[in-house]
């Protein structure tokens, strides 16, 4: 037999006996406790969120608590909290190396998988990694980036609303940034983003330069 073919085989037994790792899907604390658990016998497979199956998670918040046990049988475990909510991340036996370096108020990544015991979801960590907290409003927006417009009337006049008086309050500054918009308004970057385009096309905002906005009224 060819060699070639040989490799080749061998390599795709090796890739199929590979476990595939599920998506580990970027969302806020809140919408994880808010999720549809789905169980096979007592063990949860999975959180039904936006038609997703979530059995991994990306969350990045802040530690609030952390516990550690190292009595005979090991145990440790941090809450986070992202504004959203509050969830334990919890570890075993020499897995509790993973939290030394850990101290209350540190902005954390956690990779995971989410679990559910005693009444309780958790999640087990594969990665940990201590972030800048301004990677804590970042993941915010780049979450709420994903989630629909809200189409709803009054809501869509007040965003307008708010974006025209930020204009036309910064006028003093020359304009201002996009991104200031978005954080100042707290809105999902989706639906600013969609009012200022209307904005410009009618001819009420224009762009000096790219990500800075003027009043035109």
């Amino acid at each position: 037999m060819d060699n070639t073919k040989i490799e080749g085989s061998i390599s795709g037994q090796i890739q199929s006996n590979i476990p595939k790792r599920n998506v580990a899907y970027k969302y806020r604390i809140g919408s994880l406790l808010g999720g549809k658990p789905v169980f096979e016998g007592e063990k949860l497979k999975f959180l039904e969120i936006d038609t997703k199956q979530i059995s991994r998670a990306n969350i990045i918040a802040n530690v609030v608590e952390k516990f550690i046990s190292e009595g005979e049988r090991k145990f440790a475990s941090i809450t986070i909290d992202d504004g959203s909510g509050q969830i334990r991340v919890k570890v075993f036996g020499e897995e509790i190396e993973k939290f030394s370096s850990l101290q209350q108020g540190d902005t954390v990544m956690i990779i995971g998988l989410v679990k559910f015991w005693n009444n309780e979801f958790y999640i087990t960590p594969e990665i940990i990694k201590k972030k800048d907290s301004l990677n804590l409003v970042l993941r915010k927006l780049e979450v709420e980036a994903d989630q629909p417009v809200i189409q709803d009337p009054s809501k869509l006049h007040a965003v307008r609303d708010r974006i025209i008086n930020m204009l036309k309050e910064s006028e003093k500054d020359e304009g201002i940034d996009t991104e200031k918009i978005i954080l100042e308004l707290k809105e999902a970057p989706t639906l600013i983003n969609q009012e200022i385009k209307k904005l410009m096309e009618d001819g009420i905002a224009f762009e000096p330069r790219p990500g800075r906005l003027r009043w035109l009224g």
